[in-house]
C-alpha cells in the first residue's frame, strides 16, 4: 500500500515537473516571437527608400542596417536590410546594460536605490559613458553575458548571428571580452535591438514591472540628433530612444508611437556623414509607416 502511494505520487510529481518544465520551455521561446521572416510589402519599401536615398550601395557593402517594424496592426510587419549582421555601435548596447539591471532588480540580487535610478537615467537619456560603467560593474561584466547568452533571453546567439554584446566598459578600459564572432567590444545586430524594443512594448521582457521601467528609462531622449532631430517635425510623437556614436560608427533606436501608428526602427551605419543619413532616414520610414510616402 504504501509502495503504491510512493509510485503514484512519484509519478503525479513527474508529471507535475514535466509540465512546468514544458511551461518555463514555452516561456523562454515566447521572448524570441519578433518574426525573423520579413513582410514581403514593408521589405519592398523600405528597400525603394533606401534606392530613393541612394543609399543600397553602402546597405550592399555592409555598412548600413536597417530594422523597421510596424506594430499597427494586429501582427507586427517586419523589414530587414542586413538584419543579422553585426556592426559596432557605440552606446546602442547600453539597452542591453538597461535588460541586466532590470533582470538584477527582478531576481533581487540589485536594488533601486536613488544613484542606481540617477545612473540608469541618465546612462540612456545623455549617453553617459560613466554611468553605464557603474551599473555594467554592480550587475556584474560576466553576468550580463550570460543574461544575453541565456534561453530565457537569447539576446545573443552565435548561430543566429550574433546580437547585443556588451564586452567593454564605456571609457579607456580595454575590452575584456570580445564578441565571439566579430571580435566586437559594443555590437548589435538591428534585429535583436528591434527585438528588444517589442518585448518591451508587448511589456514581456523580464516581466510587466521591469518593462515599464526600462520604457520610462527610455523615455524623453536628451540628445537632439539622428532619429530625434529627424523626427521633430512631427508633432505628438513619443520615442522612447537609445542611439550611439564612436567615429565613422553611427547608430539609432527607437519604439516610436503616435496617432495610428506605432513602430520600431534600428539602424546601424558606418560612415562619416552616418549622424546625418539617420537625421535623413528617420522620416522617410516614418511617412512610409504613416502611408505618406511619395
Amino acid at each position: 500500500m504504501a509502495m503504491t502511494y510512493f509510485f503514484k505520487n512519484t509519478a503525479l510529481w513527474a508529471l507535475l515537473s514535466l509540465g512546468v518544465a514544458l511551461l518555463g520551455a514555452a516561456s523562454a521561446w515566447s521572448h524570441q516571437d519578433l518574426p525573423e521572416a520579413t513582410d514581403p510589402k514593408l521589405q519592398a519599401e523600405l528597400e525603394r527608400v533606401l534606392g530613393d536615398m541612394r543609399l543600397q550601395a553602402l546597405a550592399d557593402r555592409g555598412s548600413l542596417a536597417v530594422a523597421l517594424v510596424d506594430l499597427s496592426g494586429t501582427e507586427p510587419s517586419v523589414a530587414l536590410v542586413n538584419g543579422h549582421e553585426m556592426i559596432y555601435a557605440a552606446s546602442l548596447p547600453k539597452i542591453a546594460i538597461l535588460l541586466g539591471a532590470a533582470v538584477a532588480l527582478e531576481e533581487g540580487s540589485l536594488v533601486m536605490d536613488s544613484a542606481l535610478e540617477q545612473d540608469l537615467h541618465d546612462m540612456i537619456r545623455v549617453s553617459c559613458n560613466e554611468c553605464a560603467t557603474r551599473v555594467l560593474d554592480r550587475i556584474g561584466r560576466e553576468e550580463l553575458l550570460s543574461i544575453l547568452q541565456s534561453p530565457a533571453y537569447h539576446f545573443y546567439d552565435q548561430e543566429k548571428g550574433g546580437g547585443l554584446w556588451v564586452g567593454k566598459p564605456y571609457g579607456p578600459e580595454s575590452a575584456y571580452k570580445r564578441d565571439p564572432l566579430e571580435q566586437i567590444s559594443h555590437a548589435a545586430t538591428v534585429y535583436q535591438a528591434a527585438r528588444f524594443y517589442y518585448l518591451l512594448d508587448r511589456r514581456e521582457l523580464v516581466s510587466p514591472a521591469q518593462s515599464r521601467m526600462m520604457l520610462e528609462t527610455l523615455a524623453n531622449p536628451g540628445i537632439d540628433h539622428k532619429f530625434v532631430k529627424g523626427l521633430a517635425v512631427y508633432e505628438d510623437l513619443e520615442l522612447f530612444r537609445k542611439s550611439g556614436s564612436w567615429k565613422q560608427y553611427h547608430a539609432d533606436s527607437a519604439l516610436v508611437v503616435g496617432d495610428n501608428l506605432r513602430y520600431i526602427v534600428v539602424a546601424l551605419v558606418e560612415d562619416p556623414d552616418g549622424s546625418a543619413i539617420l537625421a535623413r532616414l528617420a522620416p522617410r520610414l516614418h511617412q512610409l509607416i504613416g502611408g505618406i510616402e511619395d
